[in-house]
């Protein structure tokens, strides 16, 4: 059960419906498969990295509130980090090996909350899906919760790394079908990331096959 305040609660609402008008006018944003996210409890909600978009992209998608992940670097900057903290992120510090954000979104995780992650760990390129990295593997298997693939399309076109400003792009976003936690067990390490590595492609096969119709 959630234990955030009445203005958190009400002021993430507001946040996502202005994301959502802002992204269908300037990029014209489609997501399909809302059906696919559970109705309840914990989720590791894992998807492709293509712009600093990406967590806001993902999360207007959703009818459930997703927690985000924010390197604590972020922290430095008043106004991000207001935002952030309004939002409340996990901040992780990856010079320090992240155990207390592991512990964290563990604790949301078994609170019955949705927790974003980026399991290529960094932006793409080049616009494609590149190798997960083992990372998520740790929560996959303690959270025990299903771990739900989820791609973006378009992000890329409106925000490349290498760009200091973001342009318009239509943006697709697709849920796929969640991996159970009986999968996740069943799997050895290897076979987990290879699994959620397929999905997520499979996802982002279908939201660029829907930008190009």
């Amino acid at each position: 059960m959630s234990q955030r305040s009445f203005t958190k609660r009400i002021g993430y609402r507001l946040l996502q419906i202005l994301s959502q008008l802002s992204g269908i006018l300037l990029f014209s944003i489609r997501c399909r498969g809302r059906e696919n996210i559970p109705a309840e409890g914990g989720v590791l909600v894992c998807s492709n990295h293509q712009s600093f978009f990406d967590p806001v992209l993902v999360g207007i998608g959703f009818n459930r509130r997703l927690n985000y992940l924010a390197r604590k670097t972020l922290f430095r900057f008043f106004a991000f980090r207001w935002v952030i903290e309004f939002l409340d992120a996990i901040p992780i510090d990856r010079e320090g090996g992240g155990l207390g954000g592991l512990k964290e979104t563990l604790k949301r995780l078994k609170r019955g909350e949705l927790v974003l992650i980026f399991p290529e760990g960094t932006r793409t390129r080049d616009g494609e899906v590149a190798p997960l990295k083992p990372g998520f593997v740790a929560l996959a298997r303690r959270g025990k919760s299903p771990l739900l693939p989820v791609a973006v399309d378009g992000a890329f076109d409106a925000w490349p790394r290498e760009a200091r400003y973001p342009r318009l792009s239509q943006i697709h976003v697709w849920i796929g079908e969640p991996m159970t936690p009986e999968l996740v067990q069943e799997l050895n390490d290897e076979q987990l990331v290879a699994e959620l590595e397929r999905r997520i492609r499979d996802c982002h096969a279908a939201a660029r096959h829907g930008r190009q119709r």
